[in-house]
């Protein structure tokens, strides 16, 4: 398959306002050729605002837009020629599969014997061969936005903008829709920009993650590095579940830093933002012992409830002064006989918690 020539977007110093009400603040980021950055956030964050902003459908209120380096500020939408994906699929509902395809090529003025190549081969590639003929009322949700990624992609932009795409389909086309987009993003090449609220969604299909919240670019990062080591305690509990412990008395070591949590001394390997702050833990990287462990970080616990899912189980504990935390652990490898008000010890190592 031909690959597009995929662009870089800069973004500099972004602001929307609404009257009083500012829907983003200043917002710089970079998105490189050919990479697959979400926008992820809550209902609100900005998101789908930044986005529009990208598209040309709405204009910056304050800052920069550049497309390769050159200013696209003021550039309108239609001149950007950026391949668009909406949430409610925007699909001609009077026109065929073919049709729908062809349009934005009809606009562009290829010639006939161009768009029937070029809407052949998008049919095949997004795998709705025989169904060229039907329109959009005789295809299913799943058929609808492949539909709509084929003439998004059809005119090879540099850029795609898909603005959370699968919100309307069911878990299982959810699903196969996110292998979909997967697999055209590394056969085209293009410059992907996708906003979902879905967290699993955004780690599993991105090169990079921005997260926003109150139109504040929060984070951006490599999903592994933003739900490892987040940068702060919005962006840390965004991403999955995890425990917050409150610190004191933190201090340097030579490999790393020690504080205090309800008595207990903690080790941590990350770097300090001064002398209290919170230790993030992912319940992941937690295990229930029964005994004091002799390596890494224990602090002692009440087991309040039990959940079992199967392979695994979901574990409900409270500290001595109160902290609520949540584990999750293989269910063979929990020790026999636990119940609920058992004291028992919850332990990590030290290289698996972040300092916020």
């Amino acid at each position: 398959m031909l690959k597009i020539s995929a662009a870089e977007i800069g973004a500099e110093g972004i602001g929307k306002s609404y009257g009083s009400f500012a829907a983003l603040t200043d917002v710089s980021l970079t998105i490189a050729p050919g990479e697959f950055l979400t926008l992820l956030g809550p209902s609100g964050s900005g998101k789908t605002t930044f986005l529009m902003i990208l598209a040309g459908f709405e204009a910056a209120t304050t800052g920069r837009l550049t497309l390769n380096g050159a200013d696209m500020t003021a550039t309108p939408a239609e001149t950007r020629a950026f391949g668009m994906v909406f949430q409610g699929y925007a699909l001609f509902p009077h026109m065929t599969v073919e049709q729908n395809i062809a349009f934005p090529l009809k606009v562009q003025g290829r010639s006939d014997g161009d768009i029937k190549r070029r809407v052949a081969e998008m049919i095949e590639m997004v795998g709705l061969g025989g169904h060229g003929h039907k329109r959009p009322s005789g295809l299913s949700g799943g058929q609808q936005q492949r539909v709509a990624l084929a003439r998004a992609l059809a005119y090879d932009p540099p850029v795609l903008l898909l603005d959370e795409p699968f919100s309307a389909l069911d878990k299982n086309l959810r699903g196969q829709m996110q292998d979909e987009v997967r697999r055209l993003h590394r056969e085209i090449g293009t410059t992907f920009v996708f906003v979902t609220h879905d967290q699993s969604e955004a780690l599993a299909l991105s090169s990079r993650v921005a997260i926003f919240n109150h139109g504040v670019l929060e984070q951006i990062a490599a999903p592994k590095d933003a739900y490892e080591c987040p940068a702060n305690r919005f962006v840390a509990e965004f991403l999955g579940d995890i425990n917050i412990l409150p610190l004191t008395d933190v201090s340097s070591r030579h490999d790393g830093a020690q504080a205090s949590f309800e008595g207990q001394n903690l080790q941590m390997t990350s770097g300090l933002g001064g002398p209290s702050g919170t230790l993030a833990v992912r319940p992941e990287y937690m295990s229930l012992c029964l005994t004091p462990p002799q390596t890494g970080n224990a602090i002692k616990a009440v087991l309040r409830d039990l959940t079992y899912l199967g392979a695994e189980t979901q574990l409900s504990l409270t500290t001595p002064g109160g902290v609520s935390l949540r584990l999750s652990s293989p269910t063979a490898t929990l020790p026999q006989g636990l119940a609920s008000g058992m004291t028992v010890w919850v332990a990590w190592p030290a290289d698996r918690g972040t300092f916020l």
